[in-house]
């Protein structure tokens, strides 16, 4: 038992001291101890928030709503143009690109949009208190929860170890798409007259599966070339994506084919 908890000890002491030391200093990055405890907070969150609003009326948050999307919107096009620009001004390469660990203007830029990046998977966990407040529990599935509780822990891992290189790629990536899902959802927080405008939805969840095909081509091409990126991260993000490819297709099917051929 005392030498499991020494592994463990020195586990914990390898994962502090062998991370980027230029991203170290930032918010939620330097320990696993914060974004863990966020990470179990969301999740009580999720199983107590239900049962507390069980007997209580929603709660109106329309402006609340039109504000918060509408800002993700203006952070996702901050962190799509910061990582476009950025990799192209730093010459990099869209198959293969190792980090630059550097404290080069360049080198830190891409490792702050990164940053950003992460932080605004621990903002976006309001989706789900939103849903609560709103009593739309029909909306928390397991595909939700999944999804926004992992990508917090994968960004910080991304973060702390490899704030750059080819991770920029799944960024940029999520950015654009998280411009589009924002604004549909911050044009429908306006109202229903909206309605009418808002038949795109099913395009939108094509639109992220076409990004986790994208990212899945990226990440296993890397698996099987020799690039100095390292080979564990490349591994766990292949992985991640194919269970979302999964789960979002299963969704997709579900949504937009089952319930179509059920009203025919």
């Amino acid at each position: 038992m005392v030498s499991m908890w020494h592994k463990l000890q020195e586990f914990y002491d390898w994962l502090l001291q062998n991370g980027d030391k230029r991203t170290d200093p930032w918010l939620l990055v330097y320990s696993p101890v914060p974004v863990s405890v966020i990470f179990l907070s969301y999740l009580f969150i999720v199983w107590y928030g239900a049962r507390f609003m069980k007997h209580r009326e929603p709660v109106n948050l329309k402006a609340v709503l039109i504000v918060y999307n509408f800002s993700l919107v203006c952070l996702s096009a901050y962190m799509f143009y910061e990582f476009l620009v950025t990799s192209l001004l730093a010459n990099y390469s869209y198959l293969c690109q190792p980090v630059d660990y550097r404290n080069s203007e360049l080198g830190l830029r891409m490792a702050s949009v990164c940053w950003w990046f992460f932080f605004s998977k621990v903002i976006e966990l309001l989706d789900t208190v939103f849903f609560l407040l709103r009593k739309k529990n029909n909306q928390i599935t397991f595909l939700h929860v999944y999804h926004h509780a992992t990508m917090v822990f994968n960004w910080w891992a991304g973060v702390k170890y490899v704030a750059g290189g080819q991770s920029f790629f799944i960024g940029m990536l999520n950015s654009f798409v998280h411009i589009v899902m924002y604004l549909y959802y911050g044009l429908a927080a306006l109202g229903p007259h909206m309605q009418r405008h808002l038949r795109w939805k099913r395009y939108l969840t094509m639109l992220q599966l076409l990004q986790f095909f994208g990212i899945a081509a990226h990440t296993s091409y890397n698996l099987f070339t020799d690039c100095a990126f390292p080979d564990g991260f490349n591994l766990v993000v292949f992985l991640y994506i194919v269970s979302l490819i999964l789960l979002f297709s299963s969704f997709y099917h579900q949504t937009y084919i089952s319930r179509k051929s059920k009203q025919t």
